[in-house]
């Protein structure tokens, strides 16, 4: 049986990019993986507003968390981001992931991605991995 808080947590730890956003791991359960991040100016686009790419790469930190805490590599095959509601600096932005379905080869996930301070819905996420064989390199 996996621990999956450990999992996610050394997960998280050996992935260099979620570090340089500050993507911090909030709580695992047996249902869900919560991550958060504060926006800071450095993740405003040209409009004064949190580029889109900023809650892309939240909600796939907790997709990628998900799909590979149950061991083995799961790789990303689809992805899709609906951005509904605008941040800025000084928002905290949390993602929480549930796994939809996991099969043999295939496994699909949807993350909520809100403003912590008024729980509003500011992105929404579904993902779908490729499940590779054991052995296999993603590379």
């Amino acid at each position: 049986m996996v621990d999956r808080a450990k999992r996610a947590a050394e997960l998280l730890a050996e992935d260099p990019y979620a570090q340089s956003l500050g993507v911090a791991l909030v709580d695992v359960t047996d249902e869900f993986i919560t991550i958060e991040m504060d926006v800071t100016t450095t993740h405003h686009n040209f409009a004064g507003s949190t580029h889109g790419g900023v809650l892309f790469s939240l909600a796939d930190c907790a997709f990628s968390l998900a799909s590979n805490v149950p061991g083995g590599l799961a790789v990303a095959i689809d992805t899709h981001l609906a951005i509904t509601a605008a941040t800025k600096a000084g928002d905290t932005l949390r993602a929480v992931v549930e796994e939809i379905t996991r099969g043999r080869t295939l496994a699909t996930y949807r993350v909520l991605v809100t403003r912590t301070d008024d729980e509003r819905v500011c992105g929404t996420f579904t993902g779908t991995v490729y499940v590779m064989p054991a052995g296999a390199s993603g590379a």
